[in-house]
């Protein structure tokens, strides 16, 4: 890893194992979309979330996440525009009806829905474009050879962690599933609840500042 500049690569492991198992906005999210919708539903979470880890870190190994940290006005729209489209998903799924036998149109229809409503989430969060841009470099030697390929390297590595334990959730949330199918009232609240915390996700990004 010498051409690369990486360093301390099990220590960096470790921690994105550590940060993959903290409880997020991505944990809640597959689990709310595998127990209402299935796994293969689940799966399109899973895979819409890591593609716009994927994005951050094209990002971060072109440097484009760095303008977010530097400038204020791109931090705020990039903010703003997330937080607007969690708040209005949110606000969907408290306010549609749901009858026993039909699902409530506020999760998308199927898999693909899934997938691109869980890639905005992840993209629209300067949050987490400025992680990638602290947390990566720290163990990268700047003055490799090919240091970008070194982010680029340890930024897929994380994606890998993240799309193991995604994978666990969305087969763990998968399981809810056939109960919700028996008792649609139970799925009714499930919604109601995804809505809540989405809602409120969105309102706390609205309000945090550039650090």
């Amino acid at each position: 890893m010498d051409l690369l500049g990486i360093q301390h690569f099990d220590a960096f492991l470790l921690a994105c194992i550590a940060l993959n198992l903290t409880p997020g906005l991505d944990t809640f999210y597959i689990l709310a979309r595998s127990g209402r919708e299935g796994r293969a539903v689940g799966m399109g979470a899973v895979l819409g979330i890591n593609a716009g880890c994927v994005v951050h870190t094209l990002a971060a190994v072109l440097g484009i996440s760095a303008i977010l940290m530097t400038s204020v006005w791109a931090f705020s729209v990039l903010k703003y525009l997330g937080a607007a489209y969690l708040i209005w998903v949110g606000l969907r799924m408290l306010m549609t009806r749901q009858t026993a036998r039909q699902p409530t149109e506020t999760r998308g229809r199927g898999a693909a829905a899934a997938f691109r409503q869980g890639m905005l989430t992840n993209v629209l969060n300067p949050k987490v474009a400025l992680f990638y841009l602290a947390f990566l470099p720290q163990f990268v030697d700047r003055h490799a050879t090919h240091p970008q390929l070194g982010l680029l390297v340890l930024g897929l590595s994380f994606i890998g962690t993240g799309m193991t334990w995604s994978t666990v959730l969305a087969l763990a949330g998968s399981h809810i599933h056939s109960l919700l199918q028996r008792r649609p009232r139970v799925g009714l609240w499930m919604d109601r609840v995804c809505g809540g915390v989405l809602l409120g996700f969105g309102v706390k990004l609205a309000l945090q500042r550039q650090s």
